[in-house]
């Protein structure tokens, strides 16, 4: 799978260890990031990781900021996307399984590389159930429909 990991200067410890991992994986990895020690915006990354999740360049993305939350609301204004922030495990599966997350997220300053690794593993094992929740998640995009500017 080719997944694209964006971060700002709070997420830039954890970028290296990640993108190494998804490598050990077997994954292609795309990478966007400041320059090691630069204070950065956190929404750059974000939309670049996001328009290349709908533009299909990649299969995945993942993001990291201070918290995992700024970046992801960035991400998630983008059309199509539907991008979580976790700092546990369970809650990574159950956004695969039940709301088909394309984007993950998590702050640097919250989790360790252990946890990041085993919240990421957990991302990419589950898949998408469909059924009911894909009703959900056309609902979801009829409202990202309603309020396009």
């Amino acid at each position: 799978m080719k997944i694209a990991i964006g971060c700002d200067h709070g997420g830039d410890n954890l970028r290296p260890i990640i993108a190494e991992y998804l490598q050990e994986l077997g994954h292609d990895v795309i990478e966007y990031s400041p320059k090691t020690g630069e204070s950065t915006d956190y929404p750059q990354y974000g939309k670049m990781v996001a328009e290349d999740v709908v533009a299909n360049k990649v299969e995945a993305g993942i993001l990291i900021c201070g918290t995992g939350v700024g970046i992801s609301i960035a991400a998630n204004k983008v059309k199509g996307i539907r991008a979580v922030v976790c700092s546990e495990p369970a809650t990574a599966r159950l956004s695969k399984q039940h709301n088909n997350t394309n984007i993950l997220a998590f702050g640097g300053r919250i989790v360790g590389s252990v946890l990041a690794k085993e919240i990421v593993k957990a991302w990419l094992d589950a898949e998408f159930e469909g059924g009911r929740h894909a009703r959900r998640i056309g609902m979801i995009a009829d409202i990202e429909e309603e309020f396009l500017c």
